[in-house]
């Protein structure tokens, strides 16, 4: 098993950023992105990590990075140490496995958010407004139903231990332009629908997912992670019964863990017990099996 890495600090390497998951480098010509076994909910950072769960996570993304490549292009220029710059090479074990050597980008100030099923967020507003995200849906639908027709709905991007916001489509457009945001629509339902149909043939549904863009001399490109548990809701086929919440292969089960306690979902975050850190491991690890085939 690979250690568990909960913050990397590198000696010689730039670090730029360290977000929730990533700890990002700044190589030169090149970002080196590290993902850890950190995990958060509600925006909390977790005290304990889990393991492995950085390597499934960049598996999985490259993964999807791949089916997609004739959709829009990706940030990705190597995943395999040998292929990083010499000065990253004495920190194999730290890396193998979790990181990516990626180009630079200009992040879009929106995070892209599909939704083809009723839950989470969407659950709660349907219920009280009959709507998600401010569109409108018929009556009727059941919680995780599947939605008449895959929505777009994005969000701004907020500091770290601030909560994302829903926008329209019409401030996506103010804070990217037209044709960005129309764009990043367009391409968002696109990667989706047919993540979902590959996905799907593997005994998966993807309820709904995120996807965060940039813009590289201009062109659009696709960066950070792809289609995992993190930022999608993955669901067992096989177990789909739509009428309440369904059991997932990502990190919902550690959110419903937390919500049975008393904790007011700020900062400090409550310790988790072994056997939940050990469960949410485990779906991680396989949805990274059944997705790609890949065995931790």
């Amino acid at each position: 098993m690979t250690p568990l890495v909960m913050n990397t600090n590198f000696p010689g390497l730039k670090l730029v950023n360290r977000g929730k998951v990533r700890d990002i480098y700044d190589l030169g010509e090149h970002l080196l992105i590290v993902t850890s076994d950190r995990i958060s909910a509600f925006d909390v950072i977790m005290d304990q990590g889990i393991p492995q769960k950085g390597v499934v996570l960049t598996q999985i993304s490259k993964f999807w990075f791949e089916q997609m490549g004739d959709l829009v292009p990706h940030h990705i220029i190597a995943t395999d140490v040998d292929d990083f710059p010499a000065v990253t090479h004495q920190y194999r074990e730290q890396l193998e496995g979790r990181s990516m050597l990626v180009v630079k980008a200009e992040p879009l100030p929106i995070e892209c958010i599909v939704r083809g099923y009723v839950s989470g967020s969407g659950w709660k507003e349907y219920r009280e407004q009959g709507s998600i995200c401010s569109i409108a849906l018929p009556p009727g639908l059941v919680e995780s139903d599947k939605l008449p027709e895959d929505l777009f709905t994005p969000s701004t991007k907020a500091e770290l231990g601030d909560h994302d916001e829903n926008i329209s489509l019409a401030r996506a457009i103010e804070l990217c332009g037209k044709d960005i945001a129309e764009q990043v629509s367009e391409i968002s339902l696109k990667i989706y629908q047919r993540a979902r149909s590959i996905a799907a043939e593997k005994g998966i549904i993807i309820a709904d997912t995120k996807f965060e863009f940039g813009l590289r001399n201009g062109q659009l490109i696709w960066i950070d992670e792809a289609l995992t548990p993190d930022s999608s809701r993955f669901w067992p086929q096989d177990r789909y019964r739509p009428g309440g919440p369904q059991p997932s292969f990502d990190k919902q089960f550690l959110r419903d863990y937390l919500e049975t306690l008393d904790w007011g979902k700020t900062a400090p975050p409550p310790p988790l017990p072994e056997e939940i850190v050990t469960k949410t491991a485990e779906k991680y690890c396989e949805a990274l099996k059944l997705l790609t085939g890949i065995t931790l």
